[in-house]
């Protein structure tokens, strides 16, 4: 467990909900009872932090309102955190970035769609689709810290970031977590973890299983998964849960079967052998 934001007591190993509409952005529009399947029993399996997007769409399939539909009223304890700054260009891809004057009806449409009077956990996405630092999120992140005091947002959060674009968000409110690209062979957000953990900051890594721009290669896990019995995605969850206590890993699918392997990582006690074989 961990508590988000000092507040919000989450299990480590969550949800991703990004994978739902569809299963990539190349790939067709997913039939949406089966994602409101995966979503009932990722919360049957103790599931109780969802990461979200309002941008997270195809066609007429929307990851936000799939989770309003199939979990709605939520049942106590639910944490969903959601994210805001991507603005969709004509082909649905998330490369452009709203402006502070954008964010409150961003805000309002995550709001809206997932049926709720205040989100528990807002990120500020900067960078568009390209990798973190190089730019200021000052003005942004004001916006969105307006919008806590106004009492439309719990917690905030920043992704995409580097250490200067952390420091300078939690010179102007409390950062309740992080999320980077980061997986067993993608360790470039390295450098983030001792501070978001001696802060109390989560650090959520979104593609945890690879994706994007840094695949992961199984074969490297295979002995490690074999000694096991588990799967290579099942000791890449292992290992993001055994390196960090800050770490929340949220697995995105739109399988129930895969939900559920996935889930099964939380069983698996990596050894000082392990850990040193993954990360040489």
């Amino acid at each position: 467990m961990f508590q988000l934001g000092g507040d919000l007591p989450v299990r480590r190993l969550g949800f991703g909900a990004m994978r739902l509409p569809r299963k990539a952005f190349t790939s067709p529009v997913r039939d949406p009872e089966s994602g409101m399947a995966v979503l009932r029993r990722a919360v049957e399996l103790g599931v109780n932090h969802i990461d979200t997007a309002w941008f997270y769409r195809h066609e007429d399939v929307a990851a936000n309102e799939l989770i309003r539909k199939a979990l709605h009223p939520y049942a106590a304890g639910l944490v969903i955190a959601t994210k805001v700054g991507p603005l969709r260009d004509d082909q649905g891809m998330p490369s452009g970035q709203a402006g502070p004057g954008q964010l409150r009806a961003l805000v309002e449409e995550n709001l809206t769609s997932l049926g709720v009077d205040r989100l528990d956990l807002v990120y500020l996405r900067v960078g568009g689709m390209g990798g973190p630092g190089g730019e200021s999120l000052a003005e942004r992140f004001e916006a969105l810290a307006g919008l806590r005091q106004e009492g439309l947002i719990r917690h905030l959060g920043v992704s995409n970031i580097d250490a200067a674009q952390l420091a300078e968000a939690r010179a102007i409110a409390p950062v309740a977590a992080v999320q980077n690209s980061f997986h067993v062979q993608d360790r470039g957000a390295a450098e983030l973890l001792p501070v978001c953990a001696a802060a109390g900051i989560a650090f959520v890594p979104f593609f945890p299983l690879g994706g994007g721009r840094n695949p992961i290669d199984p074969a490297r896990l295979s002995r490690v998964a074999e000694r096991h019995d588990a799967t290579t995605a099942q000791v890449a969850l292992a290992w993001l849960l055994a390196t960090s206590p800050a770490i929340l890993a949220i697995p995105g699918t739109g399988s129930i079967g895969h939900l559920e392997e996935n889930m099964a990582a939380a069983e698996i006690h990596l050894t000082g052998e392990d850990l040193a074989e993954l990360e040489s």
